[in-house]
């Protein structure tokens, strides 16, 4: 039996890169040196009691971006902080709050966490100072799980009340008379994790924020807001964004840290004539092992749920075939319940777990403990956000690694081989557009609902008398006598209708059917549930495996029992897509670009089972379930006077490697998640009648990346060719062009084919670029389009499809 013992990280680490198989893999080795804190005194005006409780907790001086914030807010001015992981963010508004609250127990704060579990943390770390300071705080979180007793309580006595986004949009601001303690007193409002509230979501958000505003204004109150933020481009815009005021960013980042390892690591080729690459979960499991087998706490990230419960399974049998602490370690991702992840978060800070295997959604500022390890299973999609998983490793003084394992994929081989773009680049900025009129004419619906509406009273760009107008035509709002707009409609609950997260309303509920009482052991929204709850998948949970016996998509529920098979299940996509508008056109050398809307729907259509370890095909079933619509805004390239002289055989396999290497350099270019943007590549577009690729956004109405890939369209020619180029396969590899064509193919080179196109394609034939009126339909700029199949929120699975 293997020993394992403790040991270093420093040791492990050079352990490691002296083992020959995995130092070869290691393209960048990054040493980022420990820097000391930079500290001011603690405010005069700040009451004893507080100080002693600060100096209880071992807190003689502030950090200076602690310092600024607490001075602005004091000053009376909103605040957006903006600083990394762990260096005391919530000391910027828990401090001023209690100090508030120590002058006039009357006073009121509101906290909103993008998640449950944030708020639940941040609670309890509020009220241990208050308990301190012997200050008596009522501070309750009020979200889906507070029982009906409490909320009542809540509303009349609450000082600090703690609730998310959902909670705020669906439970509090329709029923403000309730909560009329609160709004006439509240004096700050927190809005945490700002990075966070960015796409749909963000644009979501920042309507739910213009109605909470416009009530406390109702009610006679103005909050000072103070948002916190990880590092991101452009915190201050976006909170202005999202809150429609101007804060004083405090960016001057006083904490300290230890050294940092960073390293940079791709998978070895393994089928050089392909390219194709070993698998980065197997290689991030490598990389984990010896630090727990070392008894250092790590964790890692995978980019989906399947690959978090791949890497568990992996991580748990080998520390099991040699004794090691395989109960120890977790997983952590959507769709297991509260219970189970309050349970490894507690895990986590009391040293119980030491390793746990997530999804980004331990990328938030959850206090899980002091972390030595982080390893990315793949590029998380945006610099923010690697920093962030990075960041979970290192939150003490001492010496921490953070590995980051490239897939494949195009994007992945990008980053990996240029590590300048993570270690020198600012972060990307977060986009959010709360004009989007899908999105601000579902919040105007549920703001009417609240409080009428003044003659000219503005709500989002302008004054919002134009927009009641378009709505008291199909009878949701009225012009009453007085010249103010009121809520009409018979539908008595307008915002039960806006999901802030997701295009579905619903979630499918998982009923585990094993035991003799079926129970309930997870949750998905309706655009995962195609794909990982179809009947006959294998759905993993906690590296547990169950069969889904039956799916009641009418009834929203999944019926599993577990089973022990060697195999796991994957879904593929059917994804169509069709041109309603379009909204700007320029010719280019070889045909066009064009910015436009376009109506998007998926349906999954067969599932392949994959053998565990090696993704052997063990064979395939269909999928029988409703087709997702999704009407958004798209950027797509044409092929029009040079598609003449091509092959058919050629256009398909050009067409295919093109598309995919625009999309992995669209995220790039414009930082942004990959996911962000669909890919359908039709070899005849019935719109165009001619090859053409189209990059659509994968949410409702678009938040304006399309619009930005149009006008950057050399630019991402250019990087389209730069990156396929600069490859050192022969014929197109899964790094740059996709997997290799068939072999029915007569010998046709990806490569070659891929870069014919982009040069075709690559520049502007006329400088001067004609944007085109709407024809009778217009987009989310315009009058809105609005009607049968328009999901209200949400974001569909991106995919690529090539249509004959």
């Amino acid at each position: 039996m293997r020993t394992y013992a403790p040991a270093d990280v420093d040791v492990v680490l050079a352990r490691l890169l002296q083992e020959p198989s995995l130092a070869r893999g290691v393209i960048h080795h990054a040493l980022i040196p420990a820097r000391a804190a930079e500290t001011a005194p603690i405010p005069d005006w700040v009451d004893p009691r507080i100080r002693a409780a600060l100096a209880e907790q071992g807190i003689a001086s502030l950090y200076a971006h602690q310092e600024e914030a607490l001075s602005a807010v004091r000053a009376g001015r909103d605040v957006c902080v903006v600083t990394p992981t762990a260096s005391g963010k919530s000391l910027c508004y828990q401090l001023p709050i209690l100090q508030a609250l120590a002058e006039d127990p009357s006073a009121r704060a509101l906290w909103l966490f993008p998640t449950k579990a944030l708020g639940q943390d941040q609670v309890a770390a509020f009220r241990a100072l208050a308990h301190r300071s012997g200050l008596e705080v009522a501070t309750a979180t009020y979200d889906g799980d507070t029982p009906a007793p409490i909320r009542s309580s809540i509303r009349l006595a609450g000082q600090v009340v703690v609730t998310n986004p959902d909670m705020l949009h669906a439970a509090i601001l329709p029923h403000h008379t309730k909560w009329f303690q609160l709004f006439e007193q509240v004096q700050v409002i927190v809005v945490d994790e700002l990075h966070l509230y960015r796409g749909l979501f963000g644009s979501h958000v920042g309507n739910v924020l213009r109605r909470l505003l416009r009530i406390c204004r109702h009610y006679g109150s103005s909050p000072i807001i103070v948002t916190c933020s990880a590092t991101i481009a452009n915190p201050g815009q976006l909170a202005t964004r999202l809150t429609g005021r101007s804060p004083l960013v405090v960016d001057r980042n006083g904490a300290p840290s230890g050294e940092r390892h960073v390293l940079f690591v791709d998978p070895p080729i393994i089928d050089a004539p392909s390219g194709a690459r070993g698998s980065s979960i197997t290689l991030a499991q490598r990389w984990a092992l010896p630090f727990l087998r070392a008894g250092r706490q790590t964790i890692v990230f995978g980019r989906s749920r399947t690959a978090v419960e791949l890497i568990l399974t992996g991580l748990r049998e080998s520390l099991r075939e040699h004794g090691g602490p395989r109960a120890r370690v977790r997983g952590y991702r959507g769709g297991y319940l509260p219970t189970e992840r309050r349970a490894i978060e507690d895990g986590l800070r009391e040293g119980d777990v030491l390793g746990v295997v997530s999804t980004n959604a331990l990328e938030l500022g959850v206090d899980i403990g002091h972390l030595d390890v982080s390893v990315l299973a793949g590029y998380p999609g945006s610099i923010a956000a690697t920093w962030q998983q990075i960041g979970r490793a290192g939150r003490r003084r001492d010496t921490s690694v953070a590995i980051l394992v490239a897939s494949a994929a195009p994007v992945d081989q990008y980053v990996v081989h240029h590590p300048e773009f993570l270690l020198a680049n600012p972060p990307e900025e977060a986009r959010v557009d709360p004009d989007n009129l899908h999105v601000l004419l579902a919040h105007l619906k549920a703001a009417a609902f609240e409080l009428p509406f003044a003659p000219g009273e503005v709500f989002g760009p302008g004054p919002a008398d134009d927009l009641l107008a378009f709505l008291g035509e199909d009878g949701h709002v009225h012009a009453g006598d007085d010249g103010r707009w009121y809520w009409a409609s018979p539908d008595n609950f307008p915002a039960s209708s806006i999901s802030l997260r997701t295009a579905a309303e619903e979630n499918v509920v998982i009923i585990d059917t094993t035991p003799d009482r079926p129970k309930v052991i997870g949750e998905l929204d309706l655009f995962s549930a195609q794909t990982q709850v179809h009947e006959d998948a294998i759905y993993l949970h906690e590296s547990a495996q169950f069969h889904v016996d039956r799916l009641d998509w009418d009834e929203r529920k999944a019926y599993v029992r577990r089973v022990d098979v060697d195999h796991y299940t994957q879904a593929e996509l059917a994804v169509t897509l069709k041109p309603l508008d379009v909204f700007a056109r320029a010719e280019v050398a070889g045909g066009q670009r064009v910015h436009g809307e376009v109506m998007v729907a998926s349906r999954a259509t067969i599932y392949k089972k994959l053998k565990f370890v090696t993704n052997e095909n063990l064979g395939w079933g269909k999928i029988h379930l409703p087709e997702l619509e999704l009407q958004t805004t798209a950027y797509w390239a044409t092929l029009d006077r040079a598609a003449a002289g091509w092959r058919r055989a050629e256009l398909d396999v050009a067409l295919a490697g093109t598309g995919r290497a625009l999309q992995a350099v669209a995220s790039v270019l414009l930082m942004t998640d990959p996911r962000d943007l669909g890919l359908v590549a039709q070899v005849r577009s019935p719109h165009a009648e001619a090859p053409t690729i189209y990059l659509y956004e994968a949410v409702p109405g678009g938040v304006g990346l399309a619009e930005r890939l149009w006008a950057r369209h050399a630019e991402l020619v250019a990087g389209a060719t730069d990156l396929v180029a600069a490859c050192p396969c022969q014929g197109g590899c899964p790094s740059c062009t996709g997997p290799r064509p068939p072999s029915g193919d007569g010998g046709l080179d990806a490569k070659v084919l891929v870069l014919r196109l982009l040069a075709a394609l690559g520049q502007d034939a006329r400088p001067d670029a004609q944007r085109e009126a709407a024809s009778g339909r217009t987009g989310p700029r315009g009058r809105p389009a609005v009607g049968p199949g328009v999901p209200a929120a949400g974001a569909m699975p991106a995919g690529l499809v090539v249509t004959r």
